[in-house]
């Protein structure tokens, strides 16, 4: 069957609501790196004329995978995705982000897990005309248990890897280098077109999982996952997350 995906702009103006001019105000941000959803990141020359009248540095970038620069996917859980070098990441004072809802802004907090410090995300709803503040506190009861999960992982000889066969999500050939890294550790593939949670129960030789699929369930879905759960890419550097001095790593 053939698919055609199309783009659904937003028809309305889009623009930095006046709580969020006045939060940059009050706390001297000076370098912003500006993201968007879809639906607006193709329409955001208002905005990037109220920083410049601000005398605000703007960074953005085209992250993996998407159509348009400033574009924002919210399964897209690590920094490396967004395409910016170590320089343009010190020099930001915040993360903004516009649009409506949480899936999006909270693939940036997941992102700076390995962070030693959380750079502050601003979420500006156009529609709503309102500003939302995010950070690590939103996610720090799934990080906690993520945490648990990369550990049981590491201490772990029977492994389940979860695969997707939906396009841009299958990863079985990456999975396999998974195995090669940790010849130790005996692994059984399961593959589906979605992760059926409730099935997963009826495999209990599996010590942990590793989830291969969109990145958010391995954390956003960490509560179904009664024997815990990591994402592919945290698998292939369990021992250097656990030992670094990231934020995730000093979670209490």
């Amino acid at each position: 069957m053939k698919t055609v995906f199309l783009e659904a702009p937003y028809s309305g103006t889009i623009e930095l609501a006046q709580e969020t001019i006045d939060h940059i105000k009050d706390n001297n941000y000076s370098t912003i790196a500006l993201y968007a959803s879809v639906q607006f990141a193709g329409n955001l020359d208002i905005v990037k004329k109220q920083f410049e009248d601000l005398n605000i540095t703007i960074i953005t970038s085209q992250p993996d995978r998407t159509h348009v620069p400033s574009q924002l996917l919210g399964c897209d859980t690590y920094r490396g995705s967004l395409k910016l070098n170590e320089e343009q990441l010190d020099s930001l004072d915040c993360y903004l982000y516009i649009g409506d809802g949480k899936f999006h802004p909270l693939a940036l907090v997941y992102a700076q897990k390995d962070a030693t410090s959380i750079t502050p995300i601003l979420v500006n709803d156009p529609m709503q005309k309102k500003l939302t503040l995010m950070g690590i506190d939103d996610v720090r009861a799934l990080l906690k248990k993520y945490k648990g999960s990369l550990l049981k992982f590491f201490t772990s000889d029977t492994i389940g890897v979860i695969h997707t066969i939906k396009p841009g999500q299958e990863q079985f050939m990456a999975s396999k280098i998974l195995e090669k890294a940790y010849p130790d550790k005996k692994f059984y593939h399961f593959i589906d077109n979605v992760v059926s949670f409730d099935q997963l129960e009826n495999f209990n030789f599996i010590d942990v999982w590793v989830n291969t699929t969109c990145p958010r369930v391995g954390f956003d879905d960490q509560d179904k996952f009664r024997k815990g759960v990591i994402n592919l890419t945290d698998a292939m550097h369990a021992q250097t997350i656990l030992t670094s001095e990231g934020i995730l790593h000093n979670l209490q």
